[in-house]
């Protein structure tokens, strides 16, 4: 079967002809719906220049955003449907820790000493025509358009997350939430937050057309610049907002962000950009949280499912067939994509 594989540190991806996978016991087989390509796996081939841990040895097939159709099932494995739409979860952590116990493999106690980091992660992944997964990992989309729902395991769970653990933020009235930065992680947040909250939902990005897509989606937006944070406040009234989340993570958004925060507020670093922050007891409002959160639990992704079914997160995507699966890649790297890059290799 052919498959996008990262071979090399700082080198960039290659399709190649790979053995098709065998699931072992467990596992199923699943023929790959859709696969979305994450700024994640950028930094993988583009960024890193060492195994990080979890032993993400190079050499691996890419694509941890994954849905498809059960094609077989391994020893063991019972009560999948054969040709059913799963998502799938792509962190696997040890198993039996704490984290892993409740469906948080991303916060796995063992996570140093195992032998990957998920799927597309150290572990052959979803970019290619076929890829293995636990049965544990399998999320049923049952008539929803499976193709569609792959970033959802990625690009919709990790705002889920961040914003579910904000939630007693925005609980009430007279609240109100900013999202910085409107990428594909961003767009659904506004979608999110508006399905779960009655807060008022600001946006900010550097582009008209980002912003665009996040009022059609009910938000109200603010073009980033150096009056930046003081309209973000004008519009709360002066006091600021009660739950903020940078999808950027650079030191520029994280102190937009920060500068815009209500006493007793939560910031939530979700952008992976290794910006920093300078905290002082008095250029941060009494009692707010600056914290951070990474991907999510399996039972969230299985709200995020239902949301999906239910019309409240609709992921707009580009589809490429698996020929074009690295141009999507250098699009992506590039900055060329409005929407979420899916790969589709039985198009």
């Amino acid at each position: 079967m052919r498959a996008i594989v990262f071979k090399e540190w700082k080198q960039f991806p290659e399709l190649e002809d790979v053995a098709r996978p065998v699931p072992g016991p467990g596992e199923v087989l699943l023929k790959v719906a859709g696969a979305g390509a994450c700024h994640s796996d950028v930094s993988i081939f583009q960024d890193f220049t060492a195994e990080v841990p979890g032993n993400m040895a190079k050499g691996f097939v890419l694509g941890h955003e994954n849905s498809g159709w059960v094609e077989e099932l391994g020893p063991g494995v019972e009560g999948i449907e054969i040709g059913g739409a799963y998502l799938v979860y792509g962190p696997i952590g040890c198993g039996h820790c704490k984290a892993c116990s409740r469906g948080q493999d991303t916060y796995c106690e063992n996570a140093a000493t195992n032998p990957y980091l998920g799927i597309g992660l150290g572990r052959d992944g979803g970019m290619a025509e076929y890829v293995t997964v636990p049965v544990r990992n399998l999320i049923p989309l049952g008539d929803a358009d499976p193709i569609a729902a792959a970033p959802l395991a990625d690009a919709a769970l990790t705002p889920y997350h961040a914003i579910k653990k904000a939630l007693p933020h925005l609980n009430g009235g007279g609240r109100f939430a900013l999202v910085v930065g409107l990428g594909g992680l961003g767009q659904i947040a506004v979608q999110i937050l508006r399905a779960l909250t009655g807060a008022t939902i600001i946006a900010t990005d550097m582009k008209p057309e980002a912003m665009a897509k996040a009022e059609a989606a009910g938000a109200l937006t603010v073009l980033g610049g150096p009056d930046q944070v003081s309209r973000i406040r004008e519009i709360t009234g002066g006091r600021g907002v009660d739950a903020a989340f940078d999808f950027v993570g650079v030191t520029p958004t994280i102190a937009t962000a920060a500068g815009s925060m209500a006493q007793g507020g939560r910031l939530t670093v979700v952008g992976i950009a290794g910006g920093l922050h300078e905290w002082t007891f008095f250029n941060t409002p009494y009692e707010s949280t600056i914290t951070n959160t990474y991907w999510g639990t399996i039972e969230e992704l299985h709200e995020v499912v239902d949301m999906y079914r239910a019309g409240q997160i609709v992921p707009e995507i580009e589809t490429f067939s698996l020929t074009d699966g690295l141009t999507a890649y250098r699009k992506l790297a590039d900055g060329q994509l409005s929407a979420r890059a899916v790969v589709v290799p039985h198009d």
